[in-house]
C-alpha cells in the first residue's frame, strides 16, 4: 500500500513538473521564477496602490499609492508582453502571504492604515531593489535582463519616495 502512495505523490509531482516546465515556456527555470515572483508583486502593488488611493487619510499616502498603481500597473503590462513572447504563463493568483498582506490592509483605517501601508512599501521595495539588481545581472534570457536593467532605477525611486512617506505618516 506504501509502494502505491509513493508511486502515486512520485506520479503528480512529476505532473506538478511538467505543468511548471510548460508554464514556463522557453525560460529557464531561475528566470521563470522571477516572472512569477515579479507578476505576483506587482499584481499585489497595483492592488495596494489602489486601495491607499481610496483609503488613505493623508494625501501623500493617496498620491503615493496612485504612483504605485500606475508604475506597477506599466510594468505588469511590459512582464506580461515579454512572458508571452516566450510562451509563458503568469500565475493567475497572489500566494497566501500576499493575501494575507491584503486583507490586513484593507482592514486597516486612519493612519493606522498609513502607517501599516508606508511600512509594507518600504520593506517590499527594499527586498523588490535586491531582486532586481540580483536579476539584472543574473537572468539568462536578454529580455527579462532588460526590463530588470530598466525597471530596477523606478524600484530605487519607489523605495526613496517610500522611505520618505513613512517618515512623515510617523510624525
Amino acid at each position: 500500500m506504501a509502494a502505491v502512495a509513493g508511486l502515486a505523490l512520485a506520479l503528480s509531482s512529476s505532473a506538478l513538473l511538467g505543468a511548471d516546465r510548460d508554464a514556463r515556456g522557453q525560460l529557464a527555470e531561475s528566470d521563470y521564477k522571477f516572472v512569477k515572483e515579479t507578476a505576483r508583486g506587482g499584481t499585489l502593488e497595483v492592488e495596494l496602490g489602489d486601495l491607499a488611493h481610496q483609503k488613505g487619510v493623508s494625501q501623500s499616502v493617496r498620491t503615493f499609492g496612485e504612483r504605485m498603481a500606475t508604475d506597477h500597473k506599466k510594468a505588469n503590462d511590459e512582464l506580461k508582453e515579454i512572458a508571452t513572447r516566450k510562451g509563458a504563463t503568469l500565475p493567475a493568483e497572489l500566494t497566501h502571504s500576499e493575501n494575507f498582506t491584503m486583507t490586513h490592509l484593507q482592514k486597516a483605517t486612519g493612519a493606522d492604515f498609513d502607517k501599516s501601508y508606508a511600512a509594507h512599501m518600504v520593506k517590499d521595495h527594499e527586498s523588490d531593489v535586491k531582486d532586481f539588481q540580483a536579476a539584472a545581472k543574473d537572468l539568462k534570457d536578454p529580455d527579462l535582463k532588460a526590463f530588470a536593467q530598466k525597471t530596477l532605477p523606478i524600484l530605487e525611486e519607489h523605495l526613496r519616495l517610500a522611505r520618505e512617506l513613512e517618515a512623515s505618516v510617523k510624525k
